[in-house]
C-alpha cells in the first residue's frame, strides 16, 4: 500500500482558518456535544467499524505536515489490514468532504459497485438543505457535520458544476446528466414537501369547535378537505387498477391531472398510507385510526421535517417566515384544542354526575315508604350503583342528540318509572319549555311496583342482565321514543338514509309515502333535500308504473308544501338528472316537468322549465325521453301566459315536428299542437299568426322546390296545419253571432258518429275543445241553420276561413307537382278533414263552389289551351279526392262521376297530359270502396265516341287493376278492355297491353288467364299487327314489366319464347330507328328477365337464343350494350354447365343414398334380432370365417 494517503492533503487556506481548533479525536458520544450524527441517522458508522483515525487523521490543517506524519505512520501499522470502502465513505462524510464523496460514489458506480451509505445520503435532499433563519436550539440534533454551509457565489449545491473537479474530463456531459437528474428529483420532492405542510397546517386551521359538531352529529356531513380528497383519489385509483378497470383509471387520472398516482407522498409528506379501499369497506365496522394521531418515523430527514425548516428555495427568507407563522398557528391552534378537550372531559364527567343524581331521585320518588334508604350516602359510596351497564351510552358525544328533548330516552331508565318528570328533573329540562310542556300533557304511565325492599344498586345490576344495545346508531335510535309529529319526523329522516339502500330495488316504491311524508315534514331543509334526492334515485332504472308513482308523490308533495318550496326544492333534483346517463332517469325528469308546472309559479314556468325541456328536446338522443318531453312541453303550453313566449312556443312545434322518431311526431299532434293551439286561441292569434306563418312557410318552399321539392317538410308544415282544424273550427263556432243563443235546456240531439273525423288524442276532440258534447250539439244546430238561412255577415271567423284561408289553399294546391302521389295525398286528406270539420252546408255553400269556379269544365273551352292549363294541376285530383269524396251519398257519388268523366273527355279530346287524371284514380283505386265508382267512370270512356277518349281510358284501367278483387275484374274490367279490342282503332287496341299485362301480374284465375293469353297471342300471332311497330314496343315493355312476377308456367311458355321471337325477328329489320327501338325494349326486357328461375330447357332453347340474337342488333348500333350482353350470354352458359354437374353429381349422392339406406336397414333388423344378452352382442360384429 502506498505510504501517501490522496485523502491526507490539506483543503485550501481559507478552510485552515475556518476549522483551526478542530481536534484529532471525532468520534466523541453525541452527548459530549459533538456534531456527530445523530443516533437515529442512518448515515453514522456503525458501532462495531473499524475507528477512523486508522484511517486518516482529522488534524487536517497543521501546516507543519504532522499530519501526513502521523498517518503514514498509521498506516504503516496497519498495512496488512485492508480498509473497507464503506469506512472512507463515512469519514468522508463525517468531515464534509462532500465534493470528494461524491466523485468516490461516481467511480464506485462506474465499477459497478453501490455502496449504500453514500446512495443514501446523496438521494436525501434533508442533507443539502440550508435550515431557516433562526437559529437552531441548544438540543436541536443536526445532520452529519451540521448544516452545509455554501460559499456566497454558490446558490445552490445542486448548481456546482461537478465537472471541474472530476480527474477524467471525458465523463463531464455523463456527470452533467445526474447532476440534472439529482435537480430534478429534489425539486420534486422540494414541492412535495411544501404541499404537505401546506396541507397541515390549513387541515389544522379547522376550527375544533365545528370538528366537535362534526362529531357530536354524525348525520352533519362534514365537508371534504383537499387533503382527504386526494388521499381519497390515490385509493380509488389504486382499486381501479388492482380490478382491472384500467380504462376507468385512465379517464380518473385524466380528470384529477393535478395529482400523480403514482407517488403517495405526492398526497403529502408525514401521512401514513391507509389500507386500501376493499380492507376499508372489510373494517367498515371498526374504527380506524387516524391520521392525525399517527408520526411516520420510516423519513430519513431529521432537520427537514422539524418546525420552522422549511425547505425554501428563490426567496428563502419570505418561505421561512411563512413557514414558521404557520408553525406559530397549528401550536396555537393545537393548544387550544387541548383546552377543548380538557374542557369535554369535565363536562363529560359533570353530566354523568348529574344523571346519577337524576336517577337516584327517580328511584327516592318511585320507592315504597317503608323503605328508609340513605341514597345519598350509598351513591356516594358507591357511585357506579346509578349507572346500567350500558354507561357509555350516556356520553353526550358517542349519541346522536335528542332533537330538542321531544324523546322519551329509555337509554338510562333502568325500572319502571311512576313520575316522568319529578320535581327535581325540572331545573335540568328547563332550556326545553315547549317539549317539556308536550311531555308533562301525557298522562302518566303507571306501573305495578312490588312490595320488595331491594336496594336500587341490587335492581340495577339484576337488571343490566337484560341484554340491551344503545352504544350503535341503530341502538341509540330504538332506545329512544318520539313523542311529537316534528321528533317523528326528525327520526324518519335520520333512519331513511339508512333504510333505503337495504330495501330490494323491487320493492322500493314502497317506500315513497314514507319519504314524501318525511320530505313535506322535516323541519330541516338539508334533510329535506337528501330525502328528495333518495326520491329521485330510489330506483336505478324505474320503469313505467314505479316512474308514474313517483310521479304521483311528487304531485301530492307539491299540493301539500306550495310553489315556493317546489321550486327550491324539487326542482334542484330534476336540473341534477337531467344529463343521466340512463334514459329511464331523464325520462323521468321530462314526466316530472310536466307533472309539476301547475305547481310551479308562473316565472318559473316559463322561464326554467321550459329552457330546461328545450335543452332536452334538443339534445337528448332517446326516443321515448323527447317523447316524454314534447308531451310536458304541451302541458306547459296550456298553463303559459306570457305573451312573449309565443315565438318560442312556435320554434318549439316546427323543432318537435321535425324530429326524425315518429313517436315524438305523434306526441306533438296528441298535446303540443292542440295545447298550443289552444294558448292562440286565448291570444287572438290562431288565425291571425300561427296559421298564416305556417302556409307562408309552405309557399316558401314551393317557392324553392321549382327543381325538387322537399316533400318531408311540406308533411311537418300541413300535418301541422291538419292538426289546426279542430282549434279553428272551435273558434268559429265560440266566435259565431248565434254564440250567446246556444242553450243546453231542453232536449239536444246527439251528435252523430261520424260528423267529425277521428282525432288523433282527446284535445283535438272538438267537444273537448268547446266543454262538453251537449254544448257542442247546440252549436252544431245554430252553425247549420246559420249556413243555411241566413248567410255569413258579421261572422269575422267564418269569413277569414272562407275569404282568406280556402283561396290561399287552393292555390298552393295548383302549385304542386300533380306526379308527387305523396303531396296529392297529404292535401287531399287536408281537405277532407276540413269539409268534414266544418260540416256538409260549408262543403257545397263555400268549398266546392270555389273549386268549380277555378276549374271551369265547360266544353266550349276544350281547344283552349289558357282555360284547360288547370285540369292538368294538382287541383283536379285533389278537389275530386279531398273535397268530392267527404260524403258519400248518391248525389255525391253522382257529382264525383260525373266530374272525372268531364275531366276525362275534357283532357282526351284536348290531347292534354294525363297526369292529374291518372293521380285521381291512383288515390281512389287505393280504397276498394271506390273501384265500382271507378269502372263506371271507365266504361263511360269505353263507349265514348271518341277514339281519344276510349284510348284514355284503356290506359286508367291499368291503374285501377291492382288491388282490385278478381271477382270484379272478371266481371267488369276484363269484358270492357275485350270490347275495346274489338273495336277498328289500332291505338285503341294498343292502349289494352298494359292492362292486359297487370291482370297476368295480379290475377291467378286460370280461366280469366286463359282469355288475357289469348287476346295477346292475337295480337303477337294475327298477321294484321305484324307491321305495327308501336303494338311490339308496348307488348316488349309489357312482357319486361310483369315477367318476373307473372306466372312461371305463362313465363316460360309465353313470354320467353314470344321475346326470342320478336329478338330474331328484329335481326331482319330494315328500317335501323325501329330496329334500335326494338333492341333498347328487348335489352331492358331481357336484363329484368335474367333475375328469374328459368329452367334448363328454357334456358337452352329460347333466353340464350334470344340474347344470341340480340347481341347480334347490339353489335352494329350500340357497342356498349354488346359487352353486357356478352357477360349475361357468358353467366348463363355458366349456369347450364354448373346445372348439368350438380344434376350428375345429384344421381350419384341419389344412388350412394339408396346404398347406404339399404345396408342401415339391414343393420338395424340384425340388431333387432339380438335379446339383451352381450355376448350376442358381440357377436354381431365378429368377422366370419
Amino acid at each position: 500500500m502506498a505510504s501517501v494517503n490522496p485523502f491526507n492533503l490539506s483543503d485550501s487556506e481559507e478552510e485552515a482558518e475556518r476549522r483551526p481548533n478542530e481536534t484529532v479525536d471525532t468520534e466523541r458520544s453525541p452527548s459530549g456535544g459533538a456534531p456527530g450524527p445523530p443516533p437515529g441517522n442512518p448515515f453514522s458508522p456503525p458501532a462495531d467499524a473499524e475507528p477512523p483515525t486508522l484511517l486518516l487523521s482529522s488534524n487536517r490543517t497543521s501546516p507543519s505536515g504532522e499530519g501526513s506524519v502521523a498517518a503514514t505512520s498509521a498506516m504503516a501499522g496497519t498495512a496488512e489490514t485492508r480498509i473497507s470502502v464503506d469506512a472512507i465513505a463515512a469519514q468522508l462524510l463525517r468531515d464534509q468532504y462532500i465534493l470528494t464523496a461524491l466523485e468516490f460514489h461516481t467511480e464506485l458506480l462506474e465499477a459497478g459497485r453501490d455502496l449504500p451509505r453514500l446512495r443514501d445520503y446523496f438521494s436525501n435532499p434533508g442533507n443539502f438543505e440550508r435550515q431557516s433563519g433562526t437559529p437552531p436550539a441548544k438540543d436541536q440534533v443536526l445532520g452529519p457535520g451540521g448544516p452545509l454551509n455554501r460559499a456566497g457565489s454558490i446558490s445552490t449545491l445542486d448548481s456546482l458544476d461537478f465537472a471541474r473537479y472530476s480527474d477524467d474530463g471525458n465523463r463531464e456531459s455523463d456527470e452533467r446528466v445526474a447532476v440534472l437528474e439529482f435537480e430534478l428529483r429534489k425539486a420534486k420532492e422540494t414541492i412535495q414537501a411544501l404541499r404537505a405542510n401546506l396541507t397541515q397546517a390549513a387541515e389544522s386551521e379547522v376550527p375544533s369547535q365545528e370538528r366537535k359538531n362534526f362529531k357530536s352529529s354524525p348525520e352533519i356531513q362534514e365537508p371534504i378537505r383537499p387533503l382527504e380528497k386526494r388521499a381519497l383519489n390515490f385509493l380509488v385509483n389504486e382499486y381501479l387498477l388492482k380490478n382491472e378497470y384500467k380504462l376507468s383509471s385512465i379517464t380518473f387520472s385524466d380528470e384529477n391531472d393535478d395529482q400523480d398516482f403514482e407517488l403517495w407522498d405526492d398526497v403529502g409528506l408525514n401521512i401514513p398510507k391507509p389500507p386500501d379501499l376493499l380492507q376499508l369497506y372489510r373494517n367498515c365496522g371498526s374504527p380506524l385510526p387516524s391520521p392525525r394521531d399517527t408520526v411516520d418515523v420510516s423519513v430519513g430527514v431529521d432537520f427537514g421535517d422539524l418546525p420552522g425548516n422549511c425547505i425554501a428555495q428563490d426567496p428563502p427568507k419570505k418561505l421561512d417566515l411563512s413557514q414558521q407563522q404557520q408553525t406559530e398557528v397549528v401550536q396555537e391552534l393545537e393548544y387550544q384544542i387541548s383546552l377543548l378537550n380538557n374542557e369535554k372531559q369535565s363536562l363529560a364527567e359533570q353530566i354523568k354526575k348529574l344523571q346519577s343524581e337524576i336517577q337516584t331521585l327517580k328511584r327516592t320518588v318511585s320507592s315504597p315508604p317503608p323503605a328508609t334508604l340513605d341514597l345519598s350516602s350509598q351513591n356516594a359510596s358507591n357511585p357506579s350503583a346509578c349507572t346500567t351497564t350500558t354507561t357509555s351510552s350516556t356520553d353526550p358525544l358517542s349519541v346522536p342528540p335528542t332533537d330538542n328533548g321531544q324523546y322519551l330516552d329509555i337509554r338510562g331508565v333502568s325500572e319502571p318509572e311512576t313520575n316522568p318528570d319529578p320535581p327535581s328533573s325540572q331545573n335540568i329540562t328547563q332550556p326545553h319549555p315547549q317539549s317539556h310542556n308536550k311531555l308533562k300533557s301525557r298522562p302518566p304511565v303507571q306501573f305495578d311496583q312490588p312490595n320488595r325492599k331491594l336496594s336500587p344498586a341490587f335492581q340495577q345490576a339484576l337488571l343490566s342482565f337484560c341484554r340491551m344495545c344503545s352504544d350503535s346508531r341503530l341502538g341509540a335510535e330504538v332506545s329512544r321514543i318520539a313523542d311529537s309529529e316534528e321528533s317523528v319526523m326528525l327520526m324518519l329522516g335520520r333512519c331513511l338514509p339508512h333504510i333505503v339502500p337495504n330495501v330490494l330495488l323491487a320493492k322500493r316504491e314502497e317506500l315513497i309515502p314514507l319519504i314524501l311524508c318525511t320530505a313535506c315534514l322535516h323541519p330541516e331543509p338539508k334533510e329535506r333535500d337528501q330525502l328528495l334526492h333518495i326520491l329521485f334515485n330510489l330506483i336505478k332504472r324505474p320503469d313505467d308504473e314505479q316512474r308514474q308513482m313517483i310521479l304521483t308523490g311528487c304531485v301530492a308533495f307539491a299540493r301539500h308544501v306550495g310553489p315556493t318550496r317546489v321550486e327550491a326544492e324539487l326542482l334542484p333534483q330534476c336540473w341534477e338528472q337531467i344529463n343521466h346517463k340512463y334514459p329511464e332517469r331523464r325520462l323521468l325528469v321530462a314526466e316530472s316537468c310536466g307533472a309539476l308546472a301547475p305547481y310551479l309559479p308562473k316565472e318559473i314556468r316559463s322561464s326554467l322549465v321550459l329552457s330546461m325541456l328545450q335543452q332536452m328536446l334538443a339534445e337528448d338522443k332517446a326516443d321515448m325521453v323527447r317523447e316524454a318531453v314534447v308531451k310536458s312541453l304541451g302541458i306547459i303550453m296550456g298553463y303559459i301566459d306570457d305573451p312573449d313566449k309565443y315565438s318560442q312556443g312556435f320554434e318549439l312545434m316546427l323543432l318537435s315536428l321535425g324530429d326524425p322518431s315518429e313517436r315524438v311526431v305523434s306526441a306533438v299532434h296528441q298535446v303540443f299542437i292542440p295545447a298550443f293551439a289552444a294558448w292562440t286561441t286565448e291570444l287572438g292569434t290562431l288565425h291571425t299568426a300561427l296559421i298564416p306563418s305556417l302556409l307562408a312557410r309552405i309557399e316558401k318552399l314551393l317557392m324553392q322546390g321549382e327543381h325538387g321539392l322537399d316533400e318531408h317538410k311540406l308533411h311537418v308544415f300541413l300535418s301541422a296545419l291538419q292538426s289546426l282544424i279542430p282549434p279553428l273550427f272551435a273558434v268559429v263556432l265560440q266566435n259565431a253571432p248565434f254564440t250567446s243563443r246556444a242553450k243546453l235546456n231542453g232536449e239536444i240531439p246527439a251528435i252523430e258518429v261520424t260528423r267529425f273525423p277521428r282525432p288523433a288524442s282527446p284535445l283535438q276532440d272538438v267537444a273537448t275543445i268547446i266543454g262538453s258534447r251537449e254544448m257542442l250539439s247546440a252549436l252544431l244546430l245554430l252553425y247549420d241553420h246559420q249556413l243555411e238561412h241566413e248567410g255569413t255577415t258579421g261572422w269575422d271567423s267564418l269569413l277569414w276561413v272562407v275569404n282568406q284561408l280556402l283561396p290561399q289553399l287552393i292555390e298552393i294546391v295548383g302549385r304542386i307537382n300533380v306526379t308527387s302521389s305523396t303531396c296529392v295525398h297529404e292535401f287531399s286528406r287536408f281537405f277532407w278533414r276540413l269539409c268534414r270539420t266544418f260540416g256538409k252546408i260549408f262543403t257545397n255553400t263555400k268549398v266546392k263552389p270555389q273549386f268549380q269556379e277555378i276549374l271551369r269544365l265547360s266544353e266550349e273551352n276544350v281547344d283552349a289551351s289558357a282555360g284547360n292549363d288547370i285540369l292538368t294541376k294538382a287541383t283536379v285530383p285533389i278537389y275530386a279526392t279531398g273535397v268530392l269524396t267527404c260524403y258519400n251519398q248518391d248525389e255525391d257519388r253522382k257529382l264525383l262521376v260525373g266530374f272525372l268523366e268531364d275531366v276525362m273527355t275534357t283532357l282526351s279530346l284536348s290531347h292534354a297530359p294525363l297526369d292529374s287524371l291518372k293521380a285521381s284514380f291512383v288515390e281512389l283505386g287505393a280504397n276498394p270502396v271506390y273501384h265500382e265508382l271507378l269502372l263506371t267512370v271507365l266504361w263511360y270512356g269505353v263507349v265514348h265516341t271518341s277514339a281519344l277518349v276510349r284510348c284514355t281510358a284503356a290506359r286508367m284501367f291499368e291503374l285501377v287493376l291492382r288491388g282490385m278483387s278478381e271477382a270484379l275484374v272478371d266481371r267488369r274490367a276484363a269484358p270492357a278492355l275485350i270490347t275495346l279490342c274489338s273495336g277498328p282503332e289500332f291505338s285503341v287496341r294498343i292502349s289494352t297491353i298494359p292492362a292486359f299485362g297487370t291482370i297476368m301480374e295480379t290475377v291467378t284465375q286460370k280461366e280469366l288467364l286463359e282469355r288475357v293469353k289469348m287476346q295477346l297471342a292475337s295480337f303477337l300471332e294475327d298477321p294484321q299487327y305484324q307491321d305495327q311497330h308501336s303494338l311490339h314496343m308496348e307488348i316488349i315493355r309489357t312482357f319486361g314489366r310483369v315477367g318476373p312476377n307473372a306466372e312461371p308456367r305463362f313465363r316460360d311458355e309465353f313470354v320467353l319464347p314470344h321475346l326470342h321471337k320478336l329478338a330474331l325477328a328484329n335481326n331482319s329489320q330494315t328500317v335501323e330507328s325501329k330496329r334500335i327501338d326494338i333492341a333498347t325494349q328487348l335489352f331492358e326486357a331481357y336484363s329484368a328477365l335474367s333475375c328469374c328461375f328459368i329452367s334448363e330447357e328454357v334456358m337452352v332453347n329460347h333466353f340464350l337464343p334470344g340474347l344470341r340474337c340480340l347481341r347480334t342488333d347490339m353489335e352494329q348500333l350500340s357497342p356498349e350494350h354488346e359487352v353486357i350482353l356478352s357477360s349475361m350470354i357468358k353467366e348463363c352458359e355458366i349456369k347450364v354447365e354448373n346445372r348439368g354437374m350438380a344434376d350428375a353429381q345429384g344421381s350419384m349422392s341419389i344412388a350412394s343414398s339408396l346404398v347406404g339406406e339399404d345396408a342401415k336397414t339391414k343393420f338395424l333388423s340384425k340388431m333387432g334380432q339380438l335379446t339383451t344378452s352381450g355376448a350376442m352382442l358381440a357377436n354381431v360384429f365378429q368377422r366370419k370365417k
